[in-house]
């Protein structure tokens, strides 16, 4: 397998679950396909939008696998292996999760040292993460949830350059850190993914992998488009509009998330219940009502673009 992860878009995956609030393995299979038959270039599996923390371990390393077996190495896998606690804990469970195959073990930034503790001390232990797990790759995933810690440029040049940190997803909404990112892990194997869609284009022009966004459990197919024809110079008008699209839809996009998600693939024709384990907003007829409309919006748009809508049998 590949050492370097593919240029394009990596969708933080949703996790189907039955309406008795077990896994829907069935459900994850046909996820999964749907995610790889709209050209996503990899897989990020046991994420935020998985609903990570709501899962148990055994469900973690169930969920990996189980998307590493259907991918059947099509495309490069990566999933979340840092959960907190001392560094020794979080390297036996990094271990186990890379076991399944997949290509990065993702880390979760704020899991690794707290709100009130130093960069340097954030170095510290991730350089003991890495001398604990020989042969293990890491990415870096500045999640939200416990608190956002992100890391400089200067540190991720640092990880970067050890040849086991492969993959960045940037959450600083900062264009201007994300290009000092892209500048500082130049020349190494190593990718700049972007989850903040308001500058898309403007990151995938200043030199990011790709873009990794919860847009893309709604319209995976205009996320693959942008990233293939973002600098084309004939398309960018057409560009320029799927990228206002997603400044526009923001607020959409993000309320009661991810059941907004799966409520609009059940309305795009897939077979997903509206199950979620974590408690977010609740979905209501009037959010519903602003759901649909954006359908009817992606649908005009991916007509007038030529952008090609899965279909769902």
């Amino acid at each position: 397998m590949q050492n370097s992860l593919p240029q394009g878009f990596i969708p933080v995956m949703l996790t189907p679950f039955k309406e008795n609030g077990e896994i829907d393995f069935e459900g994850l299979t046909k996820l999964t396909e749907f995610y790889l038959e709209a050209g996503a270039a990899g897989l990020f599996a046991n994420c935020l939008s998985s609903e990570m923390y709501e899962l148990s371990e055994d469900e973690r390393i169930a969920i990996t696998k189980h998307v590493v077996d259907v991918a059947n190495g099509r495309v490069p896998v990566v999933a979340t292996g840092t959960f907190g606690g001392p560094i020794a804990e979080q390297a036996e469970f990094a271990k186990k999760i890379y076991g399944t195959g997949i290509q990065a073990v993702i880390v979760i930034t704020s899991l690794i040292a707290t709100a009130d503790e130093s960069d340097a001390i954030f170095m510290e232990r991730m350089h003991e993460l890495l001398q604990l797990t020989p042969g293990v790759s890491y990415g870096l995933y500045e999640c939200p949830v416990p608190y956002k810690r992100l890391v400089s440029a200067e540190n991720l040049g640092e990880l970067a350059a050890t040849g086991r940190v492969i993959y960045h997803k940037d959450t600083s909404l900062d264009i201007e850190n994300v290009k000092a990112k892209i500048a500082a892990t130049e020349g190494q194997v190593f990718g700049v993914y972007d989850a903040y869609m308001e500058h898309a284009v403007a990151s995938l022009k200043a030199g990011s992998a790709g873009l990794s966004c919860i847009q893309g459990n709604f319209f995976p197919e205009l996320i693959v488009w942008l990233c293939n024809n973002f600098n084309e110079p004939t398309q960018q008008d057409k560009v320029q509009r799927v990228q206002q699209l997603l400044i526009d839809t923001m607020p959409v996009i993000h309320y009661a998330y991810p059941t907004v998600a799966k409520y609009y693939l059940q309305k795009r024709g897939f077979p997903i219940s509206l199950y979620t384990r974590r408690k977010v907003e609740v979905l209501t007829e009037v959010e519903k009502a602003n759901a649909d409309e954006l359908l009817e919006i992606v649908n005009a748009l991916s007509q007038e673009i030529e952008v090609a809508s899965l279909t769902f049998a």
